[in-house]
């Protein structure tokens, strides 16, 4: 699968990611497309994916799959911290 048909959850306005991954199936037409967010921000890849599917391509796509996961690092005071991951795959109807 090829990060360009990634979209990472941040920051930004919601519905920039929901352009975001309707752009990839539409203009780029994508087979799928991978939601990834880390942390504060998983609750807004659902939402993303939700509206997404549910509102703009409705009919068109579905989601495939959902993985969760965790990642350790060191944080800024050398402790080690774990966060949750998770990444959703959005698959055009055949």
């Amino acid at each position: 699968m090829a990060e360009e048909n990634s979209v990472f959850i941040g920051n930004k306005p919601f519905m920039n990611y929901v352009t975001g991954v309707v752009m990839q199936f539409t203009t780029k037409n994508a087979d799928e497309v991978i939601i990834k967010a880390r942390g504060k921000f998983i609750s807004r890849a659902v939402d993303v994916a939700e509206v997404a599917s549910k509102r703009f391509l409705e009919g068109q796509v579905y989601v495939d799959a959902i993985r969760i996961n965790s990642e350790e690092f060191q944080n800024k005071e050398g402790k080690t911290v774990r966060v949750s991951t998770i990444e959703i795959t959005l698959r055009r109807n055949e």
